[in-house]
C-alpha cells in the first residue's frame, strides 16, 4: 500500500518537475523497499496462482516499473531512515540516523521533574 503511494507521488512530482523545470523526463525514479518479495512481484509481470489475491492498487506499481518510470531496489530494513519517525528503534541506530539527517542528539535534559 505505501508503495503504491510513494509511486504515485513519485510519478507525479517528476512530471511536475520536468514540466516547470524543462527537464527530461527519459530518467526512472529509484524507490527504495526492504521486501524483496515485493519486488520480485512487481518486476515479474506473469500472473500466478499465488498472486491472484493482489489488490488492483499493487498493479500500478507493476506498470510503472514495466513502463520503466520507476526502478525498485532493495533496501535492508535496519538502512531505512524513515523508520526514525515510524517504528521504535534501538539508541545505536537512531545515534547513526540523526547524524545521517545532520542533526545530534542531545540526550536528556539533566533534571526532569514536574513544574
Amino acid at each position: 500500500m505505501a508503495l503504491t503511494e510513494a509511486t504515485q507521488e513519485a510519478v507525479w512530482l517528476k512530471a511536475f518537475l520536468c514540466e516547470i523545470v524543462e527537464m527530461k523526463n527519459d530518467e526512472s525514479v529509484k524507490i527504495y523497499k526492504d521486501n524483496q518479495g515485493y519486488i520480485a512481484l512487481a518486476k515479474n509481470p506473469e500472473f500466478h496462482k499465488r498472486t491472484k489475491h493482489i489488490d488492483i492498487r499493487y498493479h500500478f506499481v507493476r506498470e510503472k516499473v514495466a513502463d520503466g518510470q520507476v526502478l525498485l531496489q532493495y533496501c535492508a530494513t535496519k538502512n531505512i531512515k524513515a523508520d526514525l519517525m515510524t517504528k521504535t528503534i534501538p539508541a545505536a541506530q537512531f545515534d547513526i540516523f540523526v547524524a545521517c539527517w545532520g542533526s545530534r542528539h542531545q540526550g536528556l535534559p539533566s533534571r526532569v521533574g514536574v513544574l
